[in-house]
């Protein structure tokens, strides 16, 4: 087993020749929000990682293995929630609405300016609706917001170049990390979680036609 101890932001300080020979690894959210995992690259050669604790691996990452290896992390497609807003009635800010409610249960969130993204919850999905915001359930790479005092800090493999949502507690983020389960979801509300299907969910004044 090649063993990895050292990771790279976004391969920081490496040349595009050495990115582009790299190994590459494809982890979802659920292991690369661990520290300590082991998986196998697109060499097939089994990796055992440990990082420094509270560490999160994120799309675009480079690890870098004990005899000098390098191993390029592609964040894998996997179910998420992507909410905008009602294309007819709705406005940015009902996004921001949607941040505080979420952080306040402490839901894991992606950021970006058009739109969130969280794993899926039919609860949730409903609540939102509520509040003039579409919601639909697609694969797609999943890279949720970091605490401000993780060692990933601000780093969401996208430069977005924001803050917290509002309300949002800081620790939520580190509380699935190195405690001998393999759950990443970190949900501090308090409804059972049945993460079937949500569909396409529409606020209650919307009309769109599909």
């Amino acid at each position: 087993m090649l063993t990895v101890n050292k990771l790279l932001p976004q391969g920081q300080g490496l040349s595009a020749v050495l990115l582009k020979r790299a190994a590459t690894v494809v982890l979802d959210w659920d292991t690369r929000q661990k520290s300590r995992f082991d998986s196998d690259d697109s060499q097939g050669r089994p990796l055992g990682v440990f990082l420094p604790r509270g560490t999160a691996v994120r799309g675009g990452d480079v690890l870098v293995a004990e005899d000098g290896s390098l191993i390029k992390v592609v964040a894998q497609p996997q179910p998420v929630m992507r909410i905008t807003p009602c294309a007819e009635h709705g406005t940015p800010f009902d996004l921001v609405r949607a941040a505080y409610h979420l952080g306040n249960r402490h839901v894991q969130i992606e950021l970006r300016p058009e739109h969130l993204q969280i794993e899926p919850d039919h609860v949730l999905a409903a609540m939102l609706a509520k509040m003039h915001l579409d919601v639909v359930e697609l694969l797609a790479p999943f890279e949720p917001e970091g605490g401000a005092y993780s060692a990933h800090a601000g780093h969401a493999g996208h430069d977005h170049g924001h803050g917290h949502a509002p309300g949002h507690d800081e620790h939520a983020h580190d509380q699935g990390h190195d405690q001998g389960h393999d759950h990443g979801h970190g949900h501090g509300h308090g409804h059972g979680h049945d993460h079937g299907h949500a569909g396409h969910v529409h606020g209650p004044d919307c009309k769109h036609e599909h």
